[in-house]
């Protein structure tokens, strides 16, 4: 939250609320830390010696919708989960491949999990092709954090 705070960024991005394609449980609490700190950053007597208050204008969640299943097949005849969100959710879509390479060397940073068949051993052991169909889209959920206080009148049905 102090970094937040310090830095004040506009868009701040992490994962959705299953943690990723297969609810990798650190992304799970990835997703759980940066949405709280994203709250707690904006409440000015919360913490107050971390600095002046700061609420980014919006959470983007990186996610899959359902319609990116044929596309994640090899990946799901792996055997792994395939949590999805309805299309509708999504609110933002970025073709990544002209960073693929990037991209890619990030997910083989992570060598423990390549080396025990999680996700990026998975990956490593499919075609190039396969890859870039897998890794060359991004799904995004936009949460905006900046938002009119509710009034009595919201809160009754």
């Amino acid at each position: 939250m102090a970094h937040l705070r310090a830095f004040r960024p506009e868009i701040v991005v992490t994962h959705d609320a299953y943690g990723g394609l297969t609810a990798h449980p650190d992304h799970v609490h990835t997703h759980r830390v940066t949405t709280l700190a994203v709250q707690a950053a904006g409440l000015e007597r919360l913490y107050p010696e971390a600095g002046a208050s700061w609420r980014p204008s919006a959470l983007y969640l990186a996610t899959h919708p359902h319609s990116a299943l044929p596309s994640l097949r090899e990946f799901a005849e792996a055997g792994k989960g395939m949590n999805t969100v309805p299309d509708e959710w999504v609110t933002a879509t970025v073709a990544v491949r002209p960073w693929l390479e990037r991209k890619w060397a990030a997910v083989r940073a992570h060598r423990s999990e390549v080396e025990r068949g999680a996700a990026p051993g998975l990956l490593a052991g499919f075609p190039a092709a396969v890859r870039e169909r897998f890794l060359g889209t991004e799904w995004y959920i936009r949460h905006d954090t900046v938002s009119a206080v509710p009034t009595q009148s919201d809160l009754t049905v």
